[in-house]
């Protein structure tokens, strides 16, 4: 397996010590250590908690054995070397003095964060209440080395320092498997197929809540279009920030700026990790609000996260949002605001555009952890498999035409239809649905288009000089059948975001 780089020396203590507890007592460790975890294969895992000022305190595990001295405050913090892929468990022990610690049953492979809101937090049990054939893999007996964390502290005005007494990693059994994110659980299962390594998914997501409350606060000072939602949260004025560029309206304190950061990605860092999965937006795109400026949150996010491990190259996949009929524009686009968020370094995006399903949570996340599995294996592990769908690059003015050119579209494109959860399949007879163009007027116009190789020509003998092109630009596009040979759907898009409404904010 390729090298993925390097935990910075010291990052635990460096990072660390502000947010954990004075404390003079026994010996403990941070509580994301729990029997039945996986550790991260490859590279520097931290470990670390606290017994009393002055003491040292071993880690014993796969052959190794650090020690380091606490400090006058009681924190430990060390490093084991790089581990091997371990798919037996092996017990952990952590010694200081007379005091003795023990882990059980720990693997070694890889391991993901994964948030978001209520469709990542959607469980297996009720997409298998729609869906037979997930309803087969949650009964299935056969358990994997897929192992859980959930995270599900409440909001916190400050980074909290552990997590709380009881949080535990899960093994995969039916019962257990029932409980965990269904787009997470399949990500894993994906990977584990494809690497025959063990998983672990810690998994801190919370429905309903938009992307502000995950970002840490720090972040938001640094970009002058989000200082103000920091600030007016900060005064007590939340109404105002749903009335910015880019508003939101914040229901409760865990949609505050840094708010679900403290209590749900502060208490595992640093735990060592490969990498982040994310899927949320729907509450940054309802009624009343204004998802401008969503792929700058994006990227406090990502960096706001890559900061707190102290790791600038951690990968970030996201999934796009699904096809869902809101009344307003904002789904639209938040779609194109997660689109632009792929020029941030080391992101990819998953689209389910096509994973027809009349509800605001799709059930169908196996074809969700499949897409960002996919991310994750070329990207992230080297593999050489397709990842994206097509992806817009340019439109180009030919007379009364336009051609559409895109990413990943290399092996051509076709037009498919997917149905449930089986593979797209191509319908040559039908012609390229829900493309637009713009007369030059603010005026959008149903388009006639074809596939032309890699390209799609798009034109309107209504529209002589058309100035802009768009493809499934609307709530529930439900017959949006663009496809690369790869059978991956491609993102909708719009040329001109000028063009585009913006929501209830036009």
């Amino acid at each position: 397996m390729k090298s993925f780089g390097k935990i910075v020396p010291g990052l635990v203590a460096g990072l660390f010590l502000p947010f954990l507890p004075t404390f003079g007592g026994d010996l403990q460790l941070a509580k994301v250590f729990s029997g039945h975890g996986v550790l991260q294969c490859g590279v520097p895992v931290p470990v670390w908690g606290t017994a009393k000022p002055g003491r040292k305190v071993s880690v014993e595990f796969a052959g190794q054995m650090q020690e380091t001295p606490t400090d006058c405050e009681g924190f430990w913090g060390l490093e084991l070397a790089p581990l091997k892929v371990q798919s037996t468990g092996s017990q952990m022990t952590i010694s200081s003095g007379e005091q003795i610690l023990q882990v059980e049953d720990l693997l070694v492979g890889e391991v993901w964060y994964a948030s978001g809101q209520s469709n990542m937090q959607m469980d297996l049990a009720s997409c298998a209440k729609k869906l037979a054939a997930i309803q087969g893999i949650v009964e299935s007996a056969q358990a994997l080395p897929i192992r859980t964390l959930r995270v599900g502290n409440p909001d916190a005005e400050a980074p909290l320092g552990d997590l709380p007494v009881g949080t535990a990693w899960q093994t995969d059994t039916p019962e257990n498997r029932r409980k965990q994110s269904a787009a997470a659980y399949f990500f894993a299962r994906e990977l584990h197929l494809h690497l025959q390594v063990p998983v672990g998914i810690i998994e801190g997501s919370w429905g309903g809540k938009p992307i502000e409350g995950f970002i840490p606060a720090r972040e938001f000072p640094k970009n002058p279009l989000l200082k103000p939602i920091l600030e007016f949260s900060d005064a007590g004025e939340i109404e105002k920030v749903k009335h910015l560029e880019g508003g939101v309206i914040i229901r409760n304190t865990a949609g505050m700026p840094g708010r679900i950061f403290n209590a749900r990605v502060a208490p595992v860092a640093p735990y060592a990790i490969r990498g982040f999965l994310w899927y949320q937006g729907e509450s940054n795109a309802g009624n009343g609000e204004d998802p401008r400026n969503y792929r700058h949150k994006t990227r406090a996010l990502v960096e706001g996260w890559r900061n707190t491990w102290n790791q600038p190259g951690l990968p970030m996949y996201y999934v796009q949002l699904p096809a869902f009929q809101d009344s307003s524009h904002g789904w639209v686009r938040l779609r194109e605001e997660q689109r632009l968020s792929l020029d941030i370094p080391n992101t990819g995006m998953a689209v389910t555009i096509d994973l027809r399903d009349p509800d605001i949570h799709p059930a169908n996340k196996l074809d969700v952890g499949k897409r960002l599995a996919r991310w994750a294996l070329a990207k992230t592990y080297g593999q050489d498999i397709p990842f994206s769908g097509p992806l817009f690059r340019s439109a180009q003015m030919e007379g009364n035409q336009i051609r559409v050119r895109f990413d990943h579209a290399e092996g051509g494109l076709m037009i498919a239809r997917k149905d449930g959860m089986d593979a797209p399949v191509e319908t040559p007879c039908d012609s390229p649905a829900h493309f637009e163009i713009n007369d030059g007027s603010g005026n959008w116009h149903p388009a006639q288009a074809k596939v032309d190789g890699n390209t799609i020509i798009v034109t309107n003998p209504s529209v002589p000089n058309p100035v802009a092109v768009r493809y499934a630009c609307e709530g529930n596009p439900e017959d949006a059948n663009l496809y690369n040979r790869q059978g991956l759907p491609a993102s909708p898009f719009c040329s001109d975001l000028s063009l585009l409404p913006w929501g209830d904010a036009d």
